[in-house]
């Protein structure tokens, strides 16, 4: 009798355990953890830290090198082209065993069959699959399940929310700029010429109207926009991706836009309107240059038009440093100067990252918002000229356009 109270009791201890475990999972929909793991992301709860990630959409692949965690990155889907991950292993959502057998124990996906889910799970593979961001406030969300899923949801919740929050303030940055216009400036965005554009209930939109744009696809929906509402709309502008710009004018519908007839067709490279991690600064930044060049100053960011204003020097004194200020620092590369460079914008406001001494892609387009708002060649490599700019008293802190 005694044995068997002894048993019921242990049994009625372990599953008090394991609710309590399950109970005490940070909870991520409420804010920031108390502690990293477990932590709970939508019905997923990841126990522990994952030694290893497999990431099958570029728009997350694109959040997690915005935060800077891309070593934790095993393999990548052939869709994932950011050349900072040139080197993964290509597998595809089919691949489970393979996957399983690079080390990822985590795959990130937006979308996934239930065969391919069921066959990731059985393998041993937590799935989280996360749907794109159409809204500011959405694109928070998913900021923070990435950060959460990748490093707990006390610390990876609070880089992913500096990491969105710096996207945003240099996108605001930009918006702060834009020249004042007496009317509305109507543009679109299209991902092909068969009524595929960038409506209002999708992020992509969001981005014209940061660029200082009335969007004429606005009163669209998913994505769709009818072809007969674009020639009414008529926008003056067109952003589009590459190839679209031929199909327009060889059309007999589309070449009576006025922007096709006046020649303000630009194209541009489509991940920056479907990824969202730095992707997003680049496109505001691109439209609202193309339709305002005096914004930009001899760009030679390919994803960016140019013109041929000269870069802005220093004009100021000097902040003391002992980082060699004719060197180049650029991306790839890591070490103390590195470090040096980025404690340094973060006094001026710049990084939305961690200064960890790697030269990497957040580093890079943090470098290229300090060109941007400081009127210099944007390249995102720190040649000498920008570490003086940098360094300079008269250096443009991020603080100062709020």
């Amino acid at each position: 009798m005694g044995k068997r109270l002894t048993a019921v009791f242990l049994t009625v201890m372990l599953a008090m355990s394991t609710l309590y475990g399950c109970s005490h999972a940070s909870d991520i929909s409420s804010g920031a953890g108390d502690k990293d793991y477990p932590v709970a992301i939508g019905n997923v709860t990841i126990k522990q830290e994952p030694a290893g990630v497999a990431v099958l959409s570029p728009s997350i692949a694109s959040v997690i090198l915005s935060m800077g965690y891309e070593a934790v990155l095993k393999a990548r889907s052939e869709e994932c082209t950011q050349s900072d991950l040139s080197v993964l292993p290509v597998v595809t959502a089919d691949d489970a065993e393979k996957i399983h057998e690079l080390g990822a124990e985590i795959v990130f996906a937006d979308s996934l069959t239930d065969s391919q889910k069921s066959k990731l799970e059985k393998a041993g593979i937590t799935v989280l699959t996360l749907a794109p961001a159409t809204s500011r406030e959405n694109l928070e969300d998913l900021y923070f399940q990435v950060g959460s899923a990748l490093k707990g949801a006390r610390t990876g919740y609070q880089q992913g929310q500096d990491a969105a929050k710096g996207i945003y303030q240099t996108i605001d940055d930009i918006t702060r700029v834009v020249p004042a216009s007496d009317a509305p400036i109507t543009a679109v965005y299209l991902y092909d010429a068969n009524g595929k554009a960038a409506t209002g209930d999708m992020l992509a939109a969001k981005l014209l109207e940061a660029a200082g744009l009335t969007n004429s696809a606005a009163g669209g929906t998913d994505g769709t926009f009818k072809a007969a509402d674009l020639l009414v709309a008529d926008p003056k502008y067109i952003f589009c991706a590459k190839g679209v710009s031929a199909a327009l004018t060889s059309s007999a519908e589309y070449s009576k836009l006025t922007a096709v007839k006046e020649k303000r067709v630009y194209e541009m490279d489509p991940a920056l309107m479907k990824n969202q991690g730095e992707e997003l600064i680049r496109a505001v930044s691109l439209m609202a240059g193309t339709v305002h060049p005096e914004m930009l100053h001899n760009s030679t960011d390919s994803s960016q038009p140019s013109d041929t204003s000269s870069s802005s020097p220093s004009s100021g004194s000097m902040v003391s440093t002992d980082l060699n200020l004719n060197q180049t620092l650029k991306s790839g590369m890591q070490n103390d100067d590195v470090l040096k460079m980025q404690n340094r914008l973060d006094e001026l406001g710049y990084m939305f990252v961690k200064p960890t001494g790697l030269y990497a892609e957040a580093t890079v387009q943090i470098v290229k918002d300090f060109q941007y708002l400081n009127n210099m060649t944007v390249t995102g490599v720190a040649d000498p000229q920008t570490l003086k700019k940098m360094f300079s008293s008269d250096a443009v802190k991020r603080t100062n356009l709020e």
